[in-house]
């Protein structure tokens, strides 16, 4: 069995993290670390995990949990990680790290989105961006990934097959998304109260959000070129779910005449027909977010504006199952040599 520590274990990605893990045949759960909860049953702040959980919650100490555990999941605010890490932690255990400490390889560029210096910046070339679809061959090797979050794997998994084929216009590239609220985390803040989400759409972030570069960054690495987007995300009154609507001009073909819908359709698939958790819709089905919640797919697809000579991408996921806790679980059984849907073969949930 491997044996697994999880700090920040009472917030939304934790606590979904918990859930996967207690139903994954090959994982015990060794360490229940949250700062704010030490000492109380876990089972007593989430009562979901009554007679499922007896664990009592621990402290965030990485050093000695190091000791006891062969992979750390790392669900805490940014800046925690990269303040804690050091070569005596990583030579005892591998780690999964959710935050964006190392998501970012220039590190200026993550000081300056993020307004925080970086406390371990000699771990960032060794970090993998665990995109399990994109970066798979490298997450089995890695000891360390920095596991993406969840508009960035939206954003990125819908755009890329277009981007890595040169199909579309990169300059051109907007990217519109939609995120429920649990996406913000567990802390109180007056924003995310009830009567301040509730019966309101409205964007955030717009043209500063701190995942811009990170998207950026990833498919400027498809592209073979440095990549600037308009990206703009918007907080929505529902739990879980992203949705994302990308645009971008394509590339003519050579005699003028834009890609067809089977030409672009077997782009997508090239790329993901043999990927589990990414779904290419068939024509004219679009993603929606509650064909997706409590599960760690993607759905994705597109419509051509032929009267633009524009393409519509768009992308739905669970945020914090796909767009966190899964999207760890599942780079840590790559890491560890095991099927890689094991403990993710999760139905989506509907109602």
């Amino acid at each position: 069995m491997i044996k697994a520590g999880i700090i920040g274990a009472t917030g939304y990605a934790g606590a979904e993290l918990v859930r996967i893990l207690t139903q994954h045949k090959e994982v015990e759960i060794k360490w229940y670390g949250s700062r704010s909860y030490i000492d109380k049953k876990y089972a007593s702040v989430y009562g979901n995990m009554f007679e499922i959980v007896e664990d009592t919650c621990l402290d965030d100490n990485m050093e000695e949990l190091a000791k006891q555990v062969d992979v750390i999941f790392t669900a805490t605010p940014q800046g925690f990680c990269a303040s804690v890490m050091n070569d005596e932690i990583l030579s005892q255990t591998k780690i999964v790290d959710l935050s964006a400490d190392y998501r970012i390889k220039d590190v200026a560029v993550y000081e300056k989105w993020y307004g925080i210096e970086h406390k371990s910046p000699q771990y960032i070339e060794e970090a993998v961006y665990g995109l399990c679809e994109i970066n798979r061959e490298d997450v089995k090797k890695a000891r360390l990934i920095a596991n993406p979050g969840c508009y960035t794997t939206c954003s990125i998994l819908t755009a890329y097959p277009l981007v890595k084929e040169g199909l579309i216009d990169t300059a051109t590239l907007i990217v519109d998304a939609k995120s429920g609220t649990s996406g913000a985390g567990r802390g109180a803040k007056l924003p995310n109260l009830y009567c301040e989400v509730n019966e309101n759409i409205k964007a955030y972030g717009v043209a500063s959000h701190r995942h811009t570069p990170e998207i950026e960054e990833q498919l400027g690495y498809a592209a073979g070129k440095e990549i600037m987007i308009n990206f703009t995300p918007h907080l929505v009154p529902m739990n879980r779910g992203i949705l994302v609507t990308e645009y971008a001009t394509l590339v003519k073909k050579p005699d003028g005449s834009l890609p067809t819908y089977e030409e672009i359709k077997a782009v997508y698939d090239k790329y993901y027909k043999d990927e589990k958790f990414v779904r290419v819709l068939e024509k004219d089905v679009l993603p929606e977010t509650k064909w997706v919640e409590g599960s760690n797919y993607v759905d994705v697809n597109f419509k051509i504006d032929e009267r633009t000579g524009r393409i519509i991408m768009m992308g739905a996921l669970d945020n914090v199952v796909k767009g966190a806790a899964g999207q760890a679980v599942q780079n840590m059984n790559l890491m560890f040599g095991l099927k890689e849907s094991e403990g993710l073969e999760l139905v989506p949930m509907f109602p």
